[in-house]
């Protein structure tokens, strides 16, 4: 099968509208969550998020444009835009042979929320006729190829928080198996509406320290009370080694192992075996290479960072053996459908500056969760392998190993 390599990134989040920024405010420790400001949250038990406020829609679409696609589509343009220009294409780059994966958990839930209640006090008549094409998950995609003039194979990943990861896996195989020689993915979210908050804080799977929102995500403390929603999109191009090389473009990272699998156990708790088995099928794919950084799900719920870090310690035989892990989650918050992709562009940016980005609000050890997290500051390190993982809703899990090339 041909090699797979990454030649582009692009992101948008709570820390940053692109990549540069918004990965250096990662790196040093900065927190992008904040009391929700985009509805009245006085009704509601959660009134925090890692919320994009300074976001212009008109920077990627114009005014007739805009009212067409829902804020997860939007993200997804700004942060796909910023990776083709990232990958320096040539102009002759043949778009019947380039493809795009996207990715969401939700889709345009903004928009759903918005027409339910329009249908429900203003009648049926009232609702837009943008609000299905604006809403449904594969139109992220569709919005992008016709944005970006890419006739290659146009595929969608909703598998919940392991979304993105899966896109990427997807990518790859079309380029491993010769359908596409070129693939964009992007994985992109926005939830934080009524609806959105209301759902999850009703699972009881949200932080609800509502008056100290910085601290309030803390992935493997022993305080940890929940996630906190976050929105934004990642986005990387993916070719040919061979192209890239020919090319002379910039390689960020090659795919070098890739994992997926199911729990098979219960719709919203998840397992330590489904996590392990997809992780195991990653490393023995990439070749049971050393793991230099393990960018983990780690969403700040008390079952999944106890399970991620029990599988972490089976995978590699024992706690002294395991490499260093941390979660961003603290920072920018839970981005669903969103957070495969924007870890990914984070372990590749680290691998690019051998840096180790930091678990903040680490503070107090919890027993069963005893890795390095890289607390709260980040760690200068060679970084050749990088190991990032996904897990969602249903028991779904994904996992990607980057090599440095």
């Amino acid at each position: 099968m041909k090699r797979v390599v990454v030649t582009g990134l692009g992101m948008i989040n709570s820390l940053g509208l692109e990549k540069e920024s918004a990965f250096s405010a990662i790196v040093e420790g900065k927190c992008g969550i904040k009391l929700i400001e985009s509805f009245d949250t006085e009704k509601h038990t959660v009134k925090i998020a890692g919320e994009i406020t300074n976001f212009d829609p008109a920077t990627v679409m114009d005014a007739k444009e805009i009212k067409k696609a829902d804020r997860f589509i939007q993200l997804g343009l700004v942060a796909a835009k910023e990776a083709i220009i990232d990958a320096k294409l040539p102009d002759n780059v043949d778009r019947e042979r380039f493809g795009v994966a996207s990715a969401s958990g939700i889709g345009g839930l903004i928009n759903i929320e918005k027409n339910s209640v329009i249908a429900e006090t203003r009648g049926p008549r009232r609702i837009s006729p943008f609000f299905i094409p604006s809403s449904l998950v594969n139109m992220l995609g569709g919005f992008i190829s016709i944005y970006e003039n890419l006739k290659g194979p146009n595929l969608s990943s909703v598998t919940a928080c392991a979304a993105g990861t899966h896109a990427i896996g997807e990518a790859a195989k079309s380029i491993m198996v010769g359908t596409a020689d070129k693939m964009l993915v992007v994985g992109a979210e926005a939830t934080i509406c009524s609806a959105g908050i209301g759902g999850f804080a009703a699972m009881k799977a949200l932080s609800t320290q509502n008056d100290s929102p910085q601290s309030a995500s803390r992935p493997f403390d022993k305080d940890r009370d929940g996630f906190v929603m976050g929105e934004g999109a990642a986005a990387l191009v993916l070719e040919t080694y061979e192209d890239a090389v020919a090319r002379g473009a910039y390689i960020y990272g090659e795919i070098i192992g890739f994992g997926e699998s199911g729990d098979a156990n219960h719709i919203t708790t998840p397992t330590m075996d489904g996590p392990l088995r997809a992780m195991k099928m990653a490393y023995k794919m990439a070749g049971n290479p050393k793991v230099d950084y393990v960018n983990a799900h780690g969403t700040s719920t008390a079952i999944n960072d106890k399970n991620e870090s029990a599988a972490l310690k089976e995978l590699f035989g024992s706690k002294e053996n395991c490499p260093p892990v941390s979660s961003i989650k603290g920072q920018i918050g839970h981005c669903l459908g969103a957070a495969g992709t924007t870890e990914a562009v984070v372990s590749l940016m680290a691998i690019r500056d051998s840096v180790l980005p930091p678990t903040i609000n680490y503070t107090t050890p919890d027993e069963s969760c005893d890795l390095d997290y890289i607390p709260n500051q980040a760690r200068k390190a060679d970084v050749n392998v990088v190991m990032s993982n996904s897990f969602g809703f249903g028991g779904t899990n994904g996992v990607v190993i980057f090599k440095k090339v």
